[in-house]
């Protein structure tokens, strides 16, 4: 089978870890898979598997430029590039599923948009598309309940072993560790102030934060977040992006993995701690409740997000995180893949 897999940038967010994870398990099956991609800032992250066509649009910054320009522009380059022969056309974003016309969508997560441009480009890559995929029956139930569609679940793969078997990081002491970034998705002001409250019974524990590659301008909200850690007093360390061979270490190092989230599809980066053998607090939504039941801690609010973190750094048993994760492989994502791929055909 011919397959496109389509993402928009070639830097390490959720989305684009999971189509190259997915593009290299569908090649390993004995697919003609192409990855297309915006090459925002050059090549993809890591080494991605001879086995795959890479198809890299270069997609160069302008000054100046607002988010809605950038996201027109996005779709229109993606768009002007993209060569249409293939048996299955999959789209992983809302951008990648405006630059095709006849596509498929895995819808990782909802969000709620106030640039126009966004908005309108989140809509139409759900009702476009003539076929759908969830990560996690939560989301699955959030679009059928908003568009009346029915979409099909396969739960992500997780690299387990990669993060099972990396050596620790020393490097910042014991410390909490969130990856992602800070941004409003990420709970990122929430995790301040559950971080001071933590450190009131572990004055020793730092705050680690990691990646942060995005396409959106969240300026405002990290001003507002420095504004707050000043306030609070405390000083995280940002890490900014991380290459790809040294973030299974800093995970494993962790005294703890903080996934404070307010929207997720399925929670790949929690995931993956858990395959390190680090212990998770997440906030208690109803995807995540799905995915991670109870391998992990829940809170709701800085309060209980301290308190489950206090909890879950003093005692905790790895081995059913570890199983959880290593429950979820890419192999049998891809099966799952193919399966629905063959159906439509």
């Amino acid at each position: 089978m011919r397959i496109a897999l389509l993402t928009y940038s070639t830097r390490p967010r959720g989305g684009v870890v999971h189509t190259l994870a997915l593009a290299e398990a569908l090649a390993a099956r004995g697919h003609d898979v192409t990855v297309w991609t915006l090459g925002r800032g050059g090549g993809f992250f890591r080494p991605v598997s001879p086995l795959v066509r890479l198809a890299v649009v270069p997609f160069p910054s302008l000054e100046g430029e607002d988010v809605g320009a950038r996201i027109l522009r996005s779709i229109a380059t993606l768009r002007g590039a993209f060569s249409d022969d293939y048996d299955i056309v999959h789209a992983q974003d809302c951008i990648s599923a405006n630059a095709v016309d006849h596509c498929i969508r895995t819808i990782h997560h909802l969000d709620t948009f106030t640039t126009p441009e966004l908005a309108a480009c989140h809509e139409r890559a759900i009702v476009r598309p003539y076929a759908h995929l969830c990560v996690s029956a939560a989301v699955a139930a959030e679009v059928r309940a908003g568009w009346g569609l029915d979409p099909t679940v396969i739960p992500n793969g997780v690299d387990a072993a990669r993060f099972a078997t990396a050596e620790p990081s020393r490097a910042h002491g014991r410390y909490v560790l969130a990856v992602g970034g800070i941004e409003p998705r990420k709970g990122s002001i929430d995790l301040l102030d559950a971080y001071a409250l933590l450190r009131r019974d572990l004055p020793d524990l730092r705050l680690v934060i990691a990646g942060g590659e995005t396409l959106f301008d969240y300026r405002s909200y990290r001003a507002a977040w420095e504004e707050r850690a000043a306030f609070l007093k405390v000083e995280p360390v940002v890490l900014g992006p991380v290459g790809h061979d040294e973030l299974p270490g800093i995970v494993a190092g962790a005294a703890a993995f903080a996934f404070p989230s307010t929207k997720e599809g399925f929670g790949l980066a929690a995931m993956e701690a858990l395959a390190a053998g680090v212990p998770v607090v997440v906030r208690d939504l109803p995807v995540l409740r799905e995915v991670f039941g109870n391998a992990v801690g829940y809170g709701t609010d800085p309060s209980s997000l301290a308190a489950a973190l206090s909890a879950a750094i003093k005692q905790s048993d790895p081995a059913p995180g570890r199983a959880l994760a290593f429950a979820h492989t890419w192999d049998a994502a891809a099966a799952a893949h193919e399966k629905f791929y063959a159906e439509l055909a």
